[in-house]
């Protein structure tokens, strides 16, 4: 489903990816590892079209979209949660739910689907987003994400803040999202996390994919996780 191939991602002057490659197929949770600043945000970014590889491409369903704008690869059918997830404050739960919809054919996401997938934003749907916690603000992040009936949601970094409880909250939940079929690249700090919902993973570090595995050959590999992670 998604393809990038040997990416060069810059800020002004400052060369940030080094022909970073990674694939994720239909229905996969795949993991992008590594540590703060190691390049997992500018990798999410330039797949969505934020900050466009200078060299490199990046197909989609085969489809090359590379240095399209981010609102044609959205409507192609990407998602994108930000770490800082940018709700919009001032709008209620239901509101910025309701902003995001857009109808696909088929088996597309509702408020009232959202809402059984998150059924404490439906306790808080007339809540300004700006009044939320953090894990409630992660919540409704990816809800509306979902709103855009996506098939390949990219979430970065969303245990990031959370409480223990809340984290397990959400590994349930993404789960799910995979049991329906959607496709999730997802970049973490959190190894123990992102290794118990995910099927294969990479690890990133100052800008260049370092190691490719199945969960089950990262978690044997002590050695890389040492040196690229720090567990």
């Amino acid at each position: 489903m998604l393809d990038v191939r040997g990416i060069h991602t810059y800020y002004g002057l400052s060369h940030i990816l080094f022909g970073v490659s990674l694939k994720v197929e239909p229905g996969e949770v795949v993991c992008l590892l590594g540590r703060n600043g190691a390049g997992k945000t500018t990798t999410m970014r330039s797949i969505m079209g934020l900050v466009p590889p200078r060299e490199g491409k990046i197909f989609f369903k085969g489809k090359d979209i590379t240095g399209k704008e981010p609102y044609q690869i959205a409507r192609m059918g990407i998602a994108y949660v930000p770490d800082d997830r940018r709700i919009f404050a001032d709008l209620t739960v239901e509101e910025n739910l309701e902003i995001a919809e857009r109808r696909r054919d088929g088996d597309s996401w509702s408020r009232e689907r959202v809402y059984e997938l998150f059924p404490a934003l439906k306790e808080i749907r007339d809540r300004r987003g700006g009044c939320l916690s953090g894990g409630e603000q992660k919540m409704l992040a990816i809800a509306r994400a979902l709103m855009t009936n996506p098939e390949l949601l990219l979430l970065d970094e969303p245990t990031e803040g959370l409480a223990p409880v809340l984290v397990q909250i959400l590994e349930e939940q993404i789960l799910k999202l995979k049991e329906v079929g959607l496709t999730v690249l997802l970049a973490e700090q959190n190894v123990r996390s992102a290794l118990r919902i995910s099927d294969r993973g990479y690890i990133i570090d100052n800008g260049q994919i370092r190691f490719h595995g199945s969960v089950e050959e990262l978690r044997e590999n002590e050695e890389v996780r040492k040196k690229y992670l720090l567990v």
